[in-house]
């Protein structure tokens, strides 16, 4: 049904931007003035503190006025589907497996080895090595409850808490094909959010957006490494360090980093801008062998046309849980996901933070469904506008 659906859609025409990923930057109606990404990122949480729009400010996008379109619900809901909707890892999967029984020790340092021995132990946990045949393909579909819960204005010394923790129920729909293809459809709260890889591209679709191709290395999505496709989550950390070992809950694990490299960050920046760092952390249980808790941190500094330099900070920490067999493959069907948005600016003391969850579930899953073709993952016509460079 999903993928009939697929074939029907049509993309408007929309102006590209790059794919920022943190809070949604747009927080107006389609086909009015367009802003500079952060300056309306920046409008949002300025609203949050009850403070005026600055200068040259559209009072309609920034929720101001009595000619504003968008309540407050509806600029939360946003901000929860541009943090949570469809955020990528921080690195590129491996291309080619590793072939554990061929490493030597004296050619990698002692925490990558540890951290190869680690994934070894998950692939077999999750009963990856003993599959005789590669799934091609997977369908997957679930059901979410986004909760944007507070906002946390602090001015010197004093700290104020807003907002309400208002919800809203949604769905979505994952469709992998390997290497590196993917397609996802999430529609929380009466809005849709298309997103996708054609193993080259990755694109996403808003209603109030439009649609946008991500800057940088092509990365696999976080909901897929989140406990559904263990392979790709375990070629994710091919080369991981281990940092040694933390507590979760009940559970001793061991904790597995990977971060991406200057020259990725750097390309991933744009205009004002700056992504400084991005690491993702897994926590793989000693007892099972298992993935139950996946975090990441995303840092970008910003230069306002105040001449301001403000740091936004963006962490999504999961709990993974609920594993079931499906076709000899133990798939996470439950978690929970915390994400934080600080902004802080460079030398002012005061600081805003907004905290956000989703609950999220697996209904259904499906391995190598029949007739599904590279042909379901082609990116939107408006993706390759002819104003942009050639790559």
């Amino acid at each position: 049904m999903a993928s009939k659906a697929r074939k029907k859609q049509i993309w408007c025409p929309q102006p590209l931007t790059p794919l920022m990923e943190g809070p949604d930057p747009e927080m107006q109606e389609e086909g009015g003035k367009k802003e500079s990404s952060w300056e309306v990122i920046r409008e949002w949480f300025r609203a949050q503190k009850g403070g005026p729009p600055s200068h040259g400010t559209n009072l309609s996008a920034s929720g101001y006025g009595s000619g504003s379109t968008i309540p407050a619900k509806g600029q939360d809901l946003r901000l929860l589907l541009g943090v949570l909707g469809c955020p990528l890892a921080p690195i590129p999967q491996a291309n080619d497996p590793i072939d554990h029984h061929l490493l030597h020790i004296k050619d990698i340092p002692f925490e990558t080895s540890i951290a190869h021995y680690i994934i070894q132990q998950y692939l077999a946990a999750t009963g990856c090595l003993k599959q005789h045949k590669c799934n091609k393909n997977m369908y997957a579909s679930g059901s979410v409850k986004m909760v944007c819960c507070e906002t946390e204005v602090s001015a010197g010394r004093n700290v104020k808490t807003l907002g309400t923790r208002s919800g809203e129920n949604g769905c979505f729909v994952l469709w992998q094909m390997l290497p590196g293809m993917w397609s996802l459809e999430l529609v929380v709260g009466g809005n849709k959010v298309v997103a996708g890889s054609d193993g080259k591209t990755v694109w996403r679709h808003t209603p109030w957006l439009g649609t946008h191709a991500a800057k940088g290395p092509q990365r696999p999505l976080r909901r897929l490494i989140q406990g559904l496709d263990p392979k790709s989550t375990a070629s994710l950390f091919a080369n991981a360090q281990c940092l040694g070992e933390k507590r979760i809950g009940d559970d001793d694990c061991f904790v597995l980093k990977v971060s991406a490299d200057r020259a990725a960050v750097m390309e991933r920046s744009e205009g004002p801008a700056e992504v400084i760092r991005h690491a993702l952390y897994g926590y793989f249980c000693q007892k099972s062998g298992l993935l139950i808790y996946l975090e990441d941190s995303h840092l970008t500094r910003v230069e306002t046309p105040e001449s301001e330099t403000v740091y936004w900070e963006t962490t999504i920490g999961s709990s993974i849980a609920d594993y079931r067999d499906v076709d000899g493959v133990l798939i996470a069907h439950q978690g929970r996901s915390i994400a934080t948005v600080f902004r802080c600016g460079e030398v002012s003391m005061e600081y805003t933070r907004t905290r956000m969850e989703e609950a999220w579930s697996i209904d259904d899953v499906v391995f190598n469904v029949p007739g599904l073709s590279m042909d379901y993952f082609i990116a939107p016509a408006d993706i390759f506008d002819s104003t942009l460079p050639s790559p």
